[in-house]
């Protein structure tokens, strides 16, 4: 990538302050699910990586909007970061602006050297500090399309 090395970031430049909130229209519970098709990144070699994220999001007081989390995620696409890094600092940013009842994250990865990956964190798993209040994630079958 020699010429282009000046516009690329590492995962500390990563802007939380691009993500914004809009205040909860209900103080009803409901869940809003986002997925995220063409997320891309750089891997820690500068070779660009490819997922799907998929967000469960049990607002707060606020909720996400939505053209500041376009913003967010297109941060990305020149930041060099591992997968493993990366949707823990997602997560971690997510919860930190939105304060939700409940965060679910997905990210699933494209095959890279032939082998695809899925990681995923919930705020609601009490490894992560959660209540197991939910506790639905013990039922949620784990399949999923990898694309080879």
């Amino acid at each position: 990538m020699q010429g282009t090395t000046s516009t690329l970031r590492t995962f500390k430049d990563i802007d939380r302050t691009l993500l914004q909130g809009i205040p909860n229209p209900s103080g009803q519970a409901y869940e809003v699910k986002i997925k995220i098709p063409e997320f891309t990144f750089l891997g820690v070699k500068e070779q660009p990586d490819f997922a799907v994220i998929y967000l469960t999001f049990y607002p707060g007081k606020k909720v996400i909007e939505l053209r500041s989390l376009k913003h967010y995620v297109f941060q990305l696409r020149n930041t060099i970061v591992s997968y493993e890094r990366l949707i823990n600092i997602i997560y971690d940013d997510l919860l930190a602006v939105y304060e939700p009842e409940r965060l679910r994250l997905v990210m699933v990865c494209n095959p890279r050297g032939g082998i695809s990956s899925k990681l995923t964190i919930d705020s609601d798993w009490k490894a992560r500090g959660g209540p197991e209040k939910f506790n639905d994630w013990q039922r949620i079958e784990d399949e999923w399309d990898v694309l080879m």
